[in-house]
């Protein structure tokens, strides 16, 4: 047999290939969610004016729509951003990668499903629609039911967003390929989350307290930090830093 005719075995992707293609999913995530989850709720939603947050809806439900289809793309993201990173991580710890990817995956059903309330919304607008006639105040009402039960289940949603970022955190500081610091805050990130469910969820005036814009301010660092570092700079091969 010719020696050419082996086939030719596969290089496996470097640290260096795979951190970028975490980065590229992670910028995914990032901008689909501040889109969903910042700019379209402050452009649509008056949480204290049910009629005006319908008329919103109704006259922006392009944007809308498009902030739902937005959240279906950062939750698929979603799923493979963690499988990028065990296959990143999982040299330093695969225990604790494992535990990081399944923590990170198991948000995306409970995000999926949380997606309904919107899709309720859009009933109304429709039944609104054939019915030819101004909507009623129950109907108001009821969307801004719909978005508060959508709001409690993005809550619900932070636990998972906030507990994968311990694990992935102390991995990053534990790499050596990866900058300790934003190891440091990304477990910051965690706390971030978690300190804010618990608060939302223990006390009922806990957004008045304004301590959460603080806390809140935590994930993003460290995550637009760990998304633009893996995209731009990446994982350096048996680089210690």
């Amino acid at each position: 047999m010719n020696a050419h005719s082996y086939p030719k075995q596969i290089t496996p992707l470097g640290k260096n290939n795979i951190s970028r293609i975490a980065g590229l999913l992670y910028l995914v995530v990032v901008i689909t969610g501040i889109f969903s989850l910042a700019y379209v709720p402050k452009q649509l939603f008056v949480w204290d004016n049910p009629a005006q947050t319908f008329d919103n809806i109704a006259t922006h439900e392009t944007l809308f729509r498009a902030s739902i289809a937005s959240s279906a793309i950062c939750y698929t993201a979603f799923i493979f951003l963690p499988i990028a990173l065990f296959q990143l991580l999982k040299t330093v710890d695969r225990l604790w990668a494992g535990v990081m990817a399944v923590l990170a995956i198991v948000s995306v059903p409970v995000s999926f499903s949380n997606l309904q309330n919107k899709y309720n919304i859009l009933s109304l607008l429709e039944s609104t629609r054939q019915s030819g006639t101004p909507p009623l105040p129950e109907l108001q009402q009821q969307t801004m039911q719909y978005l508060t039960q959508y709001d409690n289940g993005i809550l619900v949603a932070t636990i998972f967003w906030g507990l994968w970022l311990l694990p992935f955190g102390y991995l990053v500081y534990k790499s050596g390929f990866l900058p300790k610091a934003l190891g440091v805050l990304l477990m910051l990130g965690c706390l971030g989350y978690v300190v804010n469910y618990f608060g939302n969820t223990l006390s009922a005036n806990y957004g008045a307290l304004g301590v959460s814009s603080y806390f809140g301010m935590l994930p993003s660092i460290g995550e637009i930090g760990a998304c633009l570092w893996l995209l731009l700079i990446g994982a350096k091969e048996n680089k210690q830093l």
